[in-house]
């Protein structure tokens, strides 16, 4: 092994070291760069200079899946192997690949590493690939090869629908600049709250009837008002970017087009809760939508949107950017807390709750990127006008991101309240090839299946709940009549178990456990009783998880179950 030179450390030791532990991811982000991989003469000086023990840095990285504490090859290849990349040919992309860096073959270097990766979040330009730092929705050539045909013909991304709100400076390929944002009203909604107390700003954000739209849709105006009444500072406001939910790219789409309506939205957040930092949490796949929401944090700073005495007002608030490391727990907000405390991303037991002890164990509000887009909306143009959009129960606009066996798959912005069969068959273009649809899957990796019979539910709130639908954080992934549904719950149930962070014994058992099930069941080997199996171990999940992950880690496989159950049959002995 070559000798670690660590004198390359010291200006990174030097940047992060006065922070202590919560330096921790961003630091190893620094060092890997570096040194291509984070060996043990690293971690102990990262270690020694942050405060943090050598066990408990090891334990970090070795939790995430893009840190390395062995060397890799010089460029990591990561191809997305989920429902709709596999639709588009990615297992066939992901076998010439692996031809293509054959150690055995004469004469080859090997300059690759290759992994398969969970949703990499481009759906709409699947098959997805991530090549180190860059990401691509393309077949990338790793060395050139001459790809099947069905692999070449890639999607258009479309950014479509009803309305154009939070849409409205996007589809053009690029970031909008600061000066463009502002012409457009940006920071208009900043300049009217801080003429308001915050206490009006909560208000308006409550009668508006915004709920979070990461999936768990709980009133935003109530959590922020938790949080500016709870006791204790500084407070805190989060912006969850970390999304990584199979099948969802809207925040993506968002942070990399219009980076300033999410920063905007935080800013309002931490005017109305009275807090004077806020932390945006990018997940690593988003090497781009991190470089894009960074400049527009200098930007901001520069106008005067963010720092000390913010329009002259007595407000001062600043943000700091965090990069995730590969992990899906990390979209649960307390595991999010965790990461940019320095530590493996766990879920916490709840009570207590962020809005009185979040991050740093001060009150914290965090929204995800959708929900925080919504809030220069409803403060720039009141509730009253917000609610004439959507429904009574389902207030405002919604974005859904469609994909799979659809003619115009991309992110589309609509009212509550339209059918699926308008989101499918009017905007995105029906099903390709003249083919039947089988099924939708609703919601994600935790969703359900909807069928055609359920093409006229309406996407609301109240509408979806009562055909016994999940919202979620608004995936629409659509299967036609040639796929096999027992692959599709396959590989959202090895999604699970290799996401499980294996805190709670209901989570990380259940989740192997479903897993070897759905492989038989897909390999057509299915046992006496596996079906009854899958479904005590989907509902002990739902009932004994400690949070999200494993309470909705079951929720496809049992309604896939509840819907063609003769696909869970025993096989014939």
């Amino acid at each position: 092994m070559p000798e670690i030179n660590l004198a390359l450390l010291q200006p990174i030791l030097q940047e992060h070291a006065p922070e202590g532990r919560r330096a921790l991811l961003p630091t190893l982000h620094a060092a890997q760069a570096v040194y291509g991989y984070l060996p043990e003469p690293v971690a102990a000086a990262i270690g020694q200079a942050l405060g943090v023990p050598l066990a408990d840095v090891f334990g970090v990285i070795d939790f995430y899946a893009h840190f390395h504490s062995a060397p890799v090859a010089r460029r990591i290849v990561h191809i997305c192997t989920d429902p709709v990349c596999a639709f588009a040919g990615s297992d066939a992309l992901m076998k010439l690949t692996t031809r293509r860096i054959d150690p055995e073959a004469e004469g080859h270097e090997v300059s690759l590493t290759l992994e398969r990766a969970p949703c990499l979040g481009l759906c709409e330009h699947a098959p997805a690939v991530m090549i180190d730092e860059m990401q691509r929705g393309e077949v990338v050539a790793l060395p050139p090869w001459e790809a099947p045909e069905h692999i070449g013909q890639k999607p258009t991304g479309i950014i479509g629908g009803e309305i154009s709100l939070l849409t409205r400076n996007c589809g053009h390929g690029r970031a909008t600049s600061l000066t463009n944002y502002e012409h457009g009203g940006g920071y208009q909604a900043l300049r009217y709250a801080a003429r308001q107390a915050p206490a009006d700003v909560i208000a308006e954000v409550k009668a508006s009837g915004l709920v979070g739209r990461g999936g768990a849709a709980f009133p935003t105006g109530q959590k922020w008002e938790g949080a500016a009444q709870a006791p204790g500072t500084p407070k805190y406001v989060v912006c969850n970017g970390d999304e990584a939910e199979p099948g969802t790219f809207k925040d993506r789409v968002i942070m990399e087009e219009d980076p300033h309506q999410v920063l905007e939205g935080l800013i309002l957040a931490a005017y109305a809760i009275g807090a004077p930092k806020g932390y945006i949490f990018i997940r690593a796949e988003y090497p781009h939508a991190f470089q894009t929401m960074g400049a527009a944090v200098i930007e901001a700073r520069h106008a005067g949107y963010l720092g000390q005495n913010i329009l002259g007002t007595s407000f001062s608030f600043d943000v700091e950017l965090r990069r995730g490391a590969g992990a899906y727990i990390c979209g649960e907000e307390t595991a999010l807390f965790e990461a940019i405390e320095g530590k493996r991303g766990f879920p916490r037991m709840k009570p207590p709750f962020p809005t009185t002890a979040g991050l740093f164990g001060r009150p914290t509000v965090i929204n995800n990127v959708e929900t925080l887009c919504n809030i220069p909306l409803i403060v720039r143009h009141g509730a009253t006008a917000y609610r004439q959009i959507g429904t009574s129960k389902s207030p405002g606009p919604k974005l859904f991101c469609v994909a799979g066996d659809v003619s115009r798959p991309g992110l589309y912005e609509v009212p509550f309240g339209i059918t699926i069969r308008h989101l499918l068959y009017d905007l995105a273009g029906g099903l390709r090839d003249g083919l039947h649809l089988q099924a939708i899957l609703i919601g994600g990796a935790a969703g359900a299946f909807a069928t055609e019979r359920d093409l006229d539910v309406k996407l609301s709130f109240e509408d979806l709940r009562a055909a016994g639908l999940p919202l979620g954080s608004g995936v629409v992934t659509v299967l036609d009549e040639t796929r096999d549904l027992r692959d599709v719950v396959l590989r959202l149930a090895r999604f699970f178990a290799e996401e499980s962070c294996g805190k709670c014994f209901p989570c990380q058992l259940g989740t192997q456990r479903q897993l070897e099930i759905m492989q038989r069941v897909a390999q057509g080997q299915a046992l006496p009783g596996d079906a009854e199996r899958l479904t005590q171990v989907g509902l002990t999940m739902t009932d004994a998880s400690l949070c999200g992950l494993g309470q909705t880690a079951a929720s496809a496989a049992l309604s896939a179950l509840k819907l063609w159950p003769h696909l869970f049959a025993a096989a014939a002995h």
